[in-house]
């Protein structure tokens, strides 16, 4: 599924706005997403819903309003970057220790129940029966029950298996990956062809968006405990292919098209 305006939008301030202290002209904004296929209207919908969601800043400069991040949204991007380019889609250097937390929350708690929930999903967690998680590595877990204020709710622990223990069925049961493989599936089938995107700003955009949609959920399972041919591998390699091979040219799109403003408060 191509990424929302949103996303676009991130990845576009990702790759020409963080950590530059400048804010983009958005009619800048609106001419880049418009060569993804978005309307202005949609475009400037999105920098609204942003600014409400305290991802940009806004400031105006005569008649031209310009956007820039908030801490939050360069938190996001960092983390994204650091998924991207760190952490990456291959776990092959896993030392057998798991992260495990275990959570008991009132049934009254929905909303606490289904953040904590997400929090863990996104950081490599998956539940193994009733109220305990795992994970594979060493994971900053208390942070997130701190972060939630649930601290006193969970309980965290690292610990490697006994040598009796079915790692693979414990994978299996903890984890979708059916799903996880169908994401790398998806990126591959999109982009191991023809380019959907000519335009080659509009093809970074779109190529980084869809990798970082693809890995943004993978827990980074050690390959050993992975099914045969795990596409991970193929569609990481294929992503830092074509980005090295659009990212000069996108630069130099970019360049004649943005407008940036500099100092951005």
């Amino acid at each position: 599924m191509p990424p929302n305006p949103q996303t676009l939008m991130l990845m576009l301030l990702g790759d020409f706005v963080l950590d530059r202290d400048v804010c983009v002209f958005s009619g800048s904004a609106i001419d880049v997403l418009g060569r993804l296929g978005v309307s202005s209207h949609a475009t400037r919908s999105t920098l609204t819903r942003m600014v409400n969601r305290g991802l940009l800043k806004r400031q105006r400069d005569g008649r031209k309003m310009y956007f820039g991040l908030t801490a939050r949204a360069a938190d996001l991007l960092h983390d994204g970057r650091s998924r991207i380019w760190e952490a990456g889609a291959v776990n092959d250097r896993w030392d057998g220790t798991w992260t495990l937390l275990c959570f008991s929350l009132p049934e009254s708690w929905q909303r606490e129940r289904h953040g904590l929930r997400s929090q863990l999903a996104w950081s490599g967690f998956g539940p193994l029966q009733g109220g305990l998680w795992i994970a594979p590595g060493v994971v900053p877990a208390q942070d997130i029950v701190t972060g939630l204020g649930l601290s006193a709710h969970a309980r965290v622990f690292h610990a490697r298996a006994a040598d009796l223990t079915d790692i693979g069925a414990m994978v299996r049961d903890a984890y979708d990956l059916s799903e996880v493989s169908a994401r790398y599936q998806e990126f591959l089938d999109r982009w191991e062809g023809p380019a959907p995107f000519e335009d080659p700003l509009a093809a970074r955009l779109s190529l980084t968006a869809e990798w970082l949609g693809a890995i943004r959920r993978d827990p980074r399972l050690p390959v050993e405990h992975l099914p045969p041919g795990w596409p991970a591998a193929r569609a990481q390699k294929l992503f830092r292919d074509l980005e090295a091979a659009y990212l000069e040219p996108a630069r130099a799109v970019a360049e004649d098209l943005l407008d940036l403003q500099i100092d951005c408060i």
